[in-house]
């Protein structure tokens, strides 16, 4: 019998080689103080030095994924953007406990390697960590043929993040009369893209993404592809400048504001919110007028302009409001009430 190599299976190590290479770099720019050692080891290494003062330390992670969005950018040609995305995705979620992310590690499986795609997709992921202020410690890279087709591939990550145990953000905190504000969003952000295709995208040519252009001067295809904003800095300053006083916050992922909104509420207290308070991005509102989307639908669904609810003190509302307007649009869009049923006492209501 022949001999059959790896490569003949269809699994090309040098490839892999060269891939590692050619994204040095961009991962050794993402490294803080606490990582030790260099890409391409066994395991991560990061320093706990930087929280051994911490009175009582809890370690905080999540996981995520960029979903089918990542079929989108097959299309347009442009994978620079969805490693941001999946960082976002993560860190995005970490940060409204009140941690700090520390550290992110990226998997991504392929049919066929290419190298100089895997360059530009962890180049956004390494992009990504810097804008959270993380460290991007480790990886895989994973050709997988015969279970994924040559252009296919997926996308994942992890992240782990601290903060100290009395700085939890959580529902405890919330009390009737806190007020709500929402950080706008840079359009659909990584979430409902399963719909986005079915009723909207697909149904479009290359030349229609393109060449349509849409009010802020963007093409569609670069309005769809938008990264998700990642919110880490803005709050995280917030927390040191204001504390106590920032009460809960809530990352506006998939099930849309009405899903998301009530994590952040305590039993016996509904938010009341004011959709008159800020703009919808034209591309979401095109998504849902092609899907012919009711307003209730559209909110369970999509950010509909704001990724982020921070819900705080009543007394800190303007400063804060002016705080996280030095990084984005900012709006005070609803209030939290005491409940006024005892059956559903954690409600949405617009």
């Amino acid at each position: 019998m022949a001999q059959i190599s790896y490569k003949d299976a269809g699994v090309d190590t040098a490839a892999g080689a060269r891939a590692v290479g050619k994204i040095r770099s961009a991962v050794q720019s993402t490294y803080t103080a606490d990582v030790i050692g260099d890409i391409g080891g066994f395991g991560g290494l990061f320093s706990a030095a930087s929280i051994k003062n911490m009175e009582d330390p809890v370690l905080v992670s999540a996981t995520d994924g960029v979903g089918t969005k990542l079929e989108l950018a097959k299309r347009t040609g442009d994978y620079s953007t969805v490693g941001i995305d999946l960082v976002a995705m993560c860190v995005n979620d970490l940060v409204v406990t009140g941690a700090k992310p520390l550290f992110f590690l990226d998997y991504l499986a392929v049919g066929k390697l290419d190298e100089d795609f895997a360059a530009e997709v962890v180049g956004g992921v390494a992009e990504g960590c810097r804008q959270a202020g993380c460290a991007l410690i480790g990886g895989e890279m994973a050709e997988h043929p015969g279970v994924m087709q040559a252009g296919d591939y997926d996308l994942a990550g992890f992240a782990v993040g601290v903060v100290e145990r009395a700085g939890i953000l959580s529902p405890d905190r919330v009390r009737a009369g806190d007020q709500i504000i929402g950080l706008a969003s840079t359009g659909l952000h990584s979430n409902g893209f399963s719909l986005v295709r079915k009723a909207f995208t697909d149904r479009l040519s290359d030349m229609e993404l393109a060449e349509t252009i849409l009010a802020d001067g963007r093409s569609l295809g670069q309005a769809v592809m938008a990264p998700t904003q990642i919110y880490v800095e803005m709050l995280l300053a917030a927390y040191q400048a204001f504390q106590d006083e920032i009460r809960a916050a809530a990352n506006i992922t998939g099930g849309g504001i009405t899903e998301n909104l009530d994590r952040a509420l305590p039993v016996g207290c509904d938010a009341w919110v004011d959709l008159t308070a800020w703009p919808v991005p034209e591309v979401i509102s095109m998504v849902i007028d092609a899907a012919s989307l009711s307003q209730a639908e559209a909110l369970k669904t999509f950010n509909m302009g704001i990724g982020m609810a921070v819900i705080v003190a009543p007394e800190i509302l303007e400063q804060a409001l002016q705080h996280f307007s030095k990084y984005t649009q900012a709006y005070h869009i609803g209030e939290c009430r005491q409940a006024q049923s005892t059956e559903q006492s954690r409600q949405i209501i617009y």
